[in-house]
């Protein structure tokens, strides 16, 4: 079964912030030389959670995809890329997920394999992930909405971790939380109204040339986020 890391580093201090953001162009090539990894991408992420036009630039994310859980808790573990983004970090946490569904592509790519034997509910905890490209004339509009939804989503009782990244910025935005249960994940997705508002608009106005959805188990997690373990009792 295929399994998906989503790792995450908190940089602090002038000399670590900028040798993190070098390593939006100079990690890729050790990470595409890594022993089993698939699809990856390193990405930043915005301020308050993520979702915030402003970068963040003292946080940043690798995704990827190993042929399976043991695979990647290795690779996570040994693999030199990983170890100087933990050296360099004063933070860090990682998650590991597999897709019980996905639609839509990232980069012209399905990245997320689903198994055949399908679940009839996704195991709780739930983790959601969203991926979009902004067509460029919609940019102002889809940020004009990112306040109220932003305030709504930290008002959430259900949601032990959220966040907001992005490969290029304004342009390409991700979005990944993970919630106690599917009924409080669907509860804000279709009752919430700032959230309601803006996928109307979105559809309405045709304002993304590529998209996905996909929906995970969560499989475990190592590491702490701002001080704690955000999965604790949960798992």
């Amino acid at each position: 079964m295929q399994a998906i890391s989503l790792s995450l580093f908190r940089f602090s201090g002038v000399k670590a912030k900028l040798w993190a953001f070098t390593q939006m162009q100079w990690a890729r090539a050790p990470l595409r030389a890594e022993p089993d990894i698939g699809f990856f991408k390193l990405m930043g992420t915005g301020t308050r959670e993520g979702f915030h036009p402003a970068p963040n630039f003292g946080v940043y994310a690798i995704l990827a995809t190993w042929p399976d859980l043991d695979i990647a808790r290795r690779r996570i573990a040994d693999a030199p890329v990983f170890q100087r983004y933990r050296a360099n970090a004063s933070e860090n946490w990682t998650v590991y997920i597999s897709a019980v569904s996905a639609r839509g592509q990232w980069a012209g790519a399905a990245p997320f394999e689903v198994g055949d034997a399908k679940p009839t509910a996704t195991p709780e905890p739930i983790a959601v992930l969203t991926r979009a490209t902004l067509k460029p004339q919609n940019v102002p509009a889809f940020w004009r909405h990112t306040p109220d939804i932003g305030a709504d989503i930290r008002a959430q009782t259900e949601l032990p971790f959220k966040i907001g990244m992005g490969e290029v910025p304004w342009l390409h935005q991700v979005t990944f939380s993970i919630w106690e249960s599917a009924e409080a994940m669907r509860a804000f997705a279709y009752k919430s109204r700032p959230h309601a508002e803006a996928i109307a608009a979105v559809r309405a106005g045709d304002w993304f040339s590529e998209e996905l959805f996909a929906r995970f188990q969560v499989l475990g997690a190592e590491g702490r986020w701002e001080g704690r373990e955000p999965l604790q009792g949960l798992m």
